[in-house]
C-alpha cells in the first residue's frame, strides 16, 4: 500500500511538482494459513465480508477446499478464479483473464484481490491488481519456494512479452504477504530445487552464512523440501528456518531503498543478464532457477577469468549448483544467446552491462567494460570446465511440464509420478558425487571419489 505527499509550486514557465510516496507492506510467517486456528488472513476481508481468490488450477487442486472451509468458518463468501500458469501463459492472454473475473466480481475501489499461487501466478495477477483501476489492492500467499523467498520480497509484477522475460509490468506492492512454508509438503520436488536456485543467488553475493548453511545441508534441505517432510532432522529444520528468515531479510535489506530500481546496480540480478533471455529460448523453456543457474556459473567463471573470484570459491560455487541438481551450462547457452542478451540487457541496464558477480563469497561488484570477446572466451572457459562435472553440467528436471507450464492441469497420479520420478533422480545425484568428477566431496558429507568418465 503506498500514499503520496505533494506540494505543487508556480515557476516563471508554468508549474512544479514534486512529490514523495510512502510504500508501506507487511510480511507475516504462518504455519497452516488455512487453518482456522489462525485468524490473520480472514481479518482482512472481515470489512468487506466476501473474497476475490485468484490462483492456478494445480494449487486450487490440492488447497482450493481448504480455502473454502477456511474463510467459511468466517463467514465469507469465498470465488475463486482458476487460471494455467506457466512461463508460457504468463502472458497479456492470461493477464486479461484475471482482469475479467475482477470485473465480474465486481471489487470495490479498495477491497484486496487474494492470490495464491507461485511467483509465475503473483507476478501476473499482482500486474492485473496494478493496471486495474491503476491501482487495486492484493494479497499474497505465495505457495512455491521461488515465490516465498523470492517472488514475494519485491513489489515486481509483469508478464513476459516480445521472447523476453517479465517485459512488460509495473512496481505494485500488495498490502501483505503472508508466508507459510508449510506448502513446501506439497511441492514437487523439481519446485524446490527452482526456488534453490535463488538462496544461491542472494547468499553468494550478499549473506555468507546462508551459503555456508546452504553449502553444508543442500542435499538434505532439497530431499526434505526445507525440512517440511515428515522424519526431517532438526538441524535440518533449524538450518533451513535460518536459511529462509535470513535470505529474506537480506532481500528485503537490497531491494528496499531501490523498489522502483531507480538504481541500476542492484545486488540481486546477480544471475540474470542473460537469463531473461535464454530461459525461454528452448522449447520447453528451462526453469527459471535453472536459466539463472546458468548465467550464474558461467558469470562466476568470467570473474574467476578476471581475477575477481579466487578458483576455490569458483569451485566451491559451481560444486554447489551441480550438488543441488542445477543446471550450470546448456548448449543453446552460445555465443548468438551472449551477444543478443547483452545487446538487450543494455538498453534494460541504460548503456552499462552492471553485471553482478560474487568477489568474494558473500560480497559483489559489479562489471561493465566487457568485451564480446572476453565473454566469448570466458565461455568457451566455463564449457570446458563444466564438461567435468556430472551430466556434463546438465541440470535435473531443468524444463518446465505439467506442473508448471500452464497447458495442462496437475492430476494426483502425475503428481506422485513426478514425486516419485524426482526422488530417483536426485538419488542418482548422491550416487555420481557432488563436484567435478576427479574431485571427492569436501562440504562435511560423505566423501567418495569417482572416476572420471
Amino acid at each position: 500500500m503506498s500514499d503520496l505527499q505533494a506540494n505543487v509550486l508556480e515557476t516563471q514557465d508554468g508549474f512544479h511538482v514534486e512529490g514523495y510516496e510512502k510504500v508501506e507492506y507487511d510480511f507475516a510467517f504462518v504455519d497452516g494459513v488455512f487453518n482456522i486456528s489462525n485468524p490473520q488472513l480472514a481479518s482482512c476481508y472481515l470489512p468487506w465480508g466476501r473474497v476475490l481468490a485468484v490462483t492456478d488450477k494445480n494449487v486450487h487442486s490440492l488447497y482450493g477446499h481448504r480455502m473454502q472451509a477456511y474463510f467459511g468458518h468466517y463467514g465469507l463468501d469465498v470465488k475463486i478464479h482458476q487460471t494455467r500458469i506457466g512461463e508460457k501463459a504468463k502472458t497479456i492472454d492470461t493477464f486479461l483473464g484475471i482482469c475479467d473475473a475482477i470485473t465480474e466480481f465486481g471489487i470495490l475501489r479498495k477491497e484486496p484481490v487474494l492470490v495464491v499461487g507461485g511467483g509465475l501466478l503473483t507476478d501476473v495477477a499482482g500486474f492485473a491488481c496494478a493496471a486495474y483501476r491503476r491501482n487495486t489492492n492484493f494479497i499474497r500467499v505465495p505457495t512455491t519456494l521461488i515465490g516465498l523467498i523470492d517472488a514475494s520480497v519485491s513489489i515486481k509484477v509483469a508478464v513476459n512479452y516480445g521472447g523476453y522475460k517479465n517485459r512488460l509490468g509495473a512496481y505494485h506492492a500488495p498490502t501483505h504477504t503472508f508466508l507459510d512454508f508449510g506448502f513446501l509438503r506439497t511441492l514437487a520436488t523439481a519446485q524446490v530445487r527452482n526456488g534453490f536456485a535463488e538462496l544461491i543467488k542472494i547468499s553468494s553475493c550478499a549473506h555468507l552464512h546462508v551459503f555456508g548453511l546452504l553449502d553444508e545441508f543442500c542435499e538434505q534441505l532439497i530431499l526434505t523440501k526445507f525440512g517440511q517432510t515428515d522424519g526431517a532432522l532438526v538441524e535440518v529444520r533449524r538450518a533451513a528456518d535460518v536459511i529462509t528468515r535470513q535470505g529474506i531479510h537480506k532481500m528485503l535489506e537490497l531491494e528496499t531503498p531501490n523498489l522502483h530500481e531507480i538504481g541500476l546496480d542492484r545486488v540481486i540480478a546477480y544471475g540474470h543478464t542473460w537469463s531473461p533471455l535464454h530461459e525461454l529460448v528452448p522449447e520447453p523453456p528451462l526453469r527459471h532457477g535453472h536459466a539463472i543457474s546458468v548465467d550464474m556459473a558461467y558469470s562466476a567463471t568470467l570473474a574467476l577469468q578476471r581475477g575477481l573470484l579466487t578458483a576455490d570459491d569458483h569451485r566451491r560455487l559451481l560444486d554447489m549448483f551441480s550438488r543441488a541438481g542445477l543446471t550450470i551450462d546448456h548448449d543453446q547457452f552460445d555465443d548468438q544467446i551472449l551477444d543478443k542478451g547483452t545487446d538487450a540487457i543494455l538498453k534494460t541496464r541504460n548503456g552499462l552491462l552492471r553485471l553482478a558477480v560474487p568477489s568474494p563469497l558473500g560480497s559483489c561488484v559489479f562489471v561493465n567494460e566487457v568485451s564480446k570477446q572476453e565473454l566469448r572466451e570466458a565461455l568457451k572457459v566455463h564449457k570446458r570446465i563444466c564438461a567435468s562435472y556430472p551430466r556434463a553440467g546438465a541440470g535435473i528436471d531443468a524444463y518446465v511440464d505439467a506442473s508448471d507450464t500452464g497447458y495442462t492441469d496437475a492430476e494426483a497420479d502425475v503428481a506422485g509420478r513426478l514425486e516419485d520420478g524426482n526422488r530417483g533422480n536426485f538419488a542418482e545425484v548422491l550416487l555420481n558425487g557432488c563436484g567435478p568428477s576427479d574431485s571427492p566431496i569436501v562440504n562435511g558429507h560423505a566423501q567418495k571419489a569417482v572416476s572420471r568418465a
